[in-house]
């Protein structure tokens, strides 16, 4: 509704969307594990099974699932209620712009509505009953590792029921508080403390506040100081910048020898002579023959013949 998703400023809506909140009732009571819905049917049977184990791993994973199944029923509850029953506290606008999801997403929620109802009931047997074999083919069990049989038949009937006794609290829990009793949650804040513990809910634990800090900001600092040291910094004083400029002072350089004056284009001319003349005949005089340097040389001889040639052309254009 108008991409509202905060549930407080919801409400009202069970006249409005009448299928969705159907879907959302069944999706939650399956979600929570309400006795003979397909949730029921895996969520306990896991807590179960590890309380069956007689370990101490098996102990906390049932005792943390018990308490995780509470807080499941009582926001799954809260959702619904703050969703469809409270006092509407949107817009008027947009409730009258309010309407179902379109068929398209009307269809596999129908589907999976029906699916939490009856499939756990009618498929429970097949996948986990004690002594099927449907799953074989497809998951490997070692007969030592078998503990349906302890979950089934070996736990106390109060452990066996106790999650779906916490499941039945929660919601009631979140009935109560939200329907019969709303000023005690709005009364929550008025103490300091109160206000300080709803502020750091409210925050969501503080881990926008921690990811945005620590992570994003760091991220984009270091992001910042790879560009500017390697990329705009070394990469580019290396690369096109530096390269550019070092041929724009050594153009400035040469064209500071250009100052007019025959006497000093003589003695360019000498100089450049002589190391020709040194560059060419250099392995001789050292000790070297001349066919093993004169092949090497050949491309320098051209270099300077060349420079040569087209240095006048150019001065004369």
């Amino acid at each position: 509704m108008a991409d509202q998703q905060d549930l407080r400023r919801l409400g009202g809506l069970v006249n409005f969307l009448p299928f969705t909140y159907t879907a959302i009732l069944i999706g939650s009571l399956s979600l929570m594990a309400f006795p003979f819905l397909t949730g029921f049917y895996s969520k306990d049977l896991i807590l179960e099974v590890a309380l069956g184990q007689y370990e101490l791993s098996g102990n906390i994973a049932y005792w943390l699932g018990t308490i995780s199944a509470v807080f499941t029923a009582f926001y799954s509850l809260r959702l619904i209620s703050l969703t469809f029953f409270t006092v509407p506290n949107a817009p008027k606008g947009d409730y009258l712009h309010t309407h179902e999801a379109p068929t398209i997403i009307v269809i596999p929620l129908v589907i999976l509505s029906i699916m939490s109802i009856a499939f756990g009931y009618v498929a429970k047997d097949a996948f986990v009953g004690v002594g099927s074999d449907f799953l074989s083919t497809a998951l490997f069990q070692h007969p030592d590792h078998v503990s349906l049989i302890e979950a089934e038949f070996g736990l106390p009937l109060l452990l066996k029921l106790l999650p779906a006794i916490g499941s039945i609290f929660g919601a009631a829990l979140a009935l109560y508080l939200y329907h019969v009793v709303p000023s005690f949650t709005i009364g929550l804040t008025d103490s300091k403390a109160g206000k300080a513990l709803y502020t750091f809910f409210n925050g969501k634990w503080l881990v926008d506040v921690l990811y945005n800090k620590y992570i994003i900001s760091g991220g984009l600092s270091l992001g910042f100081t790879i560009s500017k040291v390697l990329d705009r910094g070394v990469v580019e004083l290396v690369g096109p910048y530096g390269f550019s400029n070092v041929l724009t002072n050594a153009g400035r350089t040469v064209a500071s020898y250009d100052t007019g004056i025959i006497t000093s284009y003589a003695l360019y001319i000498i100089l450049g002579l002589i190391s020709f003349i040194f560059l060419l005949f250099a392995p001789v005089l050292l000790g070297g023959s001349v066919d093993s340097t004169l092949g090497s040389d050949i491309g320098l001889i051209l270099v300077y013949l060349s420079a040569l040639v087209l240095l006048p052309s150019a001065r004369a254009k």
